[in-house]
């Protein structure tokens, strides 16, 4: 019996199902429903809980490890160098004279040393 045979038996019960007693019939049936269940939250749990809490772990991480003369990027495209850090903001020196207050959640990237020379 291949693989695919035996899910499509577990998700489509049998015709066979309907000879068997109704007990029978009964019993496979909440099986089954029992088995999509768990099928169903792992899948959920894999393609949206994991990756999600995982980005919020390296954000939180980025916002920790921020250093004064760090260049980063936020959320709205700001590019800038720290030149401050308080407990929830960040001065960012846009240019020799422009420097802009954000908060720390806003930082979405960290930036390599030099690239805003280069830009």
């Amino acid at each position: 019996m291949s693989i695919v045979t035996s899910l499509f038996n577990a998700i489509i019960p049998s015709a066979s199902a309907a000879d068997a007693t109704p007990a029978a019939a009964q019993a496979q049936s909440g099986t089954s429903f029992f088995v999509m269940m768990g099928v169903l939250f792992f899948f959920m749990y894999f393609v949206l809980i994991r990756p999600q809490s995982k980005r919020a772990k390296e954000q939180r991480n980025l916002i920790g490890a921020l250093a004064k003369g760090d260049e980063v990027v936020t959320a709205g495209g700001i590019l800038g160098k720290i030149t401050k850090i308080s407990d929830s903001y960040i001065t960012l020196a846009l240019n020799d004279n422009v420097e802009v207050t954000v908060q720390k959640a806003s930082v979405s990237g960290l930036l390599p040393k030099g690239t805003l020379k280069s830009i």
